[in-house]
């Protein structure tokens, strides 16, 4: 079993930085890739960022520049600093990992979500 913790969250004014951090936990043998979606109310879940073991990094187009997306292999932890922030940027932001288990099995996990608000 993987769990994956999310944190970091809030309410920030545009123009505003956040980060966030998610933590990866359990049967883990190795981790190939993490990163983050995004749903707004209403909408898919859409890309924003991911990362793979080597670090070779992919961003939706509506955050190019203004996220990066960093990630600390012995920790397990793959990190999202986020900067001008904008009020289309509101959403819940899952992390996610494509990993193999302790068992030699290949899965998703995903975190349950932290919520980002971005308003004056």
């Amino acid at each position: 079993q993987v769990q994956l913790v999310e944190s970091g969250g809030g309410l920030v004014q545009p123009g505003g930085s956040l980060r966030l951090s998610c933590a990866a936990s359990g049967s883990i043998f190795s981790i190939y890739a993490m990163g983050w979606y995004r749903q707004a109310a209403g909408n898919q879940r859409k890309l924003v960022a991911t990362i793979t073991s080597t670090g070779t990094t992919d961003y939706g187009d509506s955050v190019k520049g203004r996220f990066t997306i960093s990630r600390d292999n012995a920790k397990n932890t793959v990190y999202l600093q986020m900067h001008s922030l904008k009020p289309e940027d509101t959403a819940v932001y899952y992390c996610y990992a494509d990993l193999r288990g302790t068992r030699g099995e290949d899965f998703n996990s995903w975190g349950q979500g932290t919520q980002v608000t971005v308003s004056s």
